[in-house]
């Protein structure tokens, strides 16, 4: 039995109550619905910028009338102290997901993305502290390590931040560790590289690349490819975040106060991932001949990143089940279903 089957088997023969800022988000919301199968109590604040109530209902569609029970919505913001102090009340474990994301929209609007990633972390971490959760896990960012040239990333080895979007989950850490200190308020920073799966929003203009280059296939049209094509990610499937996030909130005090990369620390190109998506789209009876557009690079982004996660499965029992290739196949037939309907 693995680390993350003893905690699964824990949570279900004791369960838990727990809080999720960004619910109605991409992660979030696939955080809800594994927490709603394992019948845990589950508390979700969305303010709707970046969140979707498509996506709650789509959860709801997925688990029982018995389990939806155990939810309850809070229409919130991170940036209102009452709302954070509102879902804090009286839970087990705080997954902190709110942020508002991406590295050109912080280039386009910082005083925007400083006010939710920073100021609105700072709030759920004085509701938190306050309220004396058991745990509090939140979402850091591979963004952090910025224009340190070293592969693969190790949590220790950081450089400076390339845009006003990592800088906010830099200072996310920093106050985390502060508080450690501080107030002996111990918690779990996840340092996600490029998330992907079910859900995830493939419109707008601040879209991630999966999900945009899925759909635009799906439509007929040619995807464009920042760069040559050599820029690599390492792109983590959804199912091995939630993985991450179960076993942070869950963990011991030895792994508390601590940063820890989640991906699954395989590097792809973009070039790859476009002849990834042709393959699985073709395995799904879907004929796509597409020859992809080279544009320039985006300002802002790092050209290659991938995860060493030893520190992740020796101190959390992380071991990421789903390969890029692994979580495709799961993602693509759920974007062909949703796109048809």
């Amino acid at each position: 039995m693995t680390v993350y089957e003893k905690a699964l088997a824990k949570l279900e023969e004791s369960p838990k109550s727990w809080a999720i800022t960004g619910v109605a988000g991409f992660i979030g919301s696939n955080l809800l619905e594994h927490l709603l199968v394992l019948n845990q109590k589950v508390v979700g604040m969305d303010n709707f910028s970046t969140g979707f109530n498509n996506n709650l209902e789509k959860v709801r569609d997925k688990v029982s009338r018995k389990q939806w029970k155990n939810f309850s919505f809070i229409e919130g913001d991170v940036r209102s102290s009452k709302s954070c102090v509102s879902i804090c009340s009286g839970v087990d474990y705080v997954l902190h997901q709110a942020a508002l994301g991406s590295v050109p929209r912080s280039i386009n609007d910082p005083r925007l993305t400083n006010e939710n990633n920073i100021n609105g972390h700072l709030n759920m971490m004085i509701a938190a502290k306050d309220a004396s959760v058991e745990s509090f896990t939140y979402a850091a960012s591979s963004s952090t390590y910025g224009d340190h040239p070293a592969l693969p990333k190790i949590e220790e080895n950081i450089g400076k931040p390339l845009s006003p979007y990592a800088v906010t989950k830099l200072v996310n850490e920093l106050y985390a560790n502060v508080f450690a200190k501080t107030y002996n308020f111990n918690c779990i920073g996840l340092r996600y590289f490029n998330v992907f799966g079910k859900q995830q929003n493939p419109t707008g203009a601040y879209a991630a690349v999966i999900p945009k280059w899925i759909t635009a296939l799906l439509e007929g049209k040619q995807v464009t490819i920042n760069g040559d094509g050599s820029i690599s990610r390492d792109f983590c499937y959804i199912k091995n975040v939630v993985q991450a996030n179960i076993l942070a909130a869950t963990a011991n005090n030895e792994a508390k106060n601590n940063i820890y990369n989640i991906s699954y620390g395989q590097q792809t190109s973009l070039k790859e991932l476009h002849n990834y998506l042709i393959e699985i789209l073709q395995e799904n009876k879907i004929s796509v001949s597409s020859t992809p557009i080279y544009g320039e690079n985006r300002p802002g982004d790092i050209l290659h990143s991938l995860a060493n996660i030893n520190k992740a499965s020796e101190f959390l029992g992380y071991s990421p089940k789903f390969s890029i290739q692994d979580g495709l196949r799961e993602t693509i037939p759920w974007y062909i279903e949703n796109l048809e309907a």
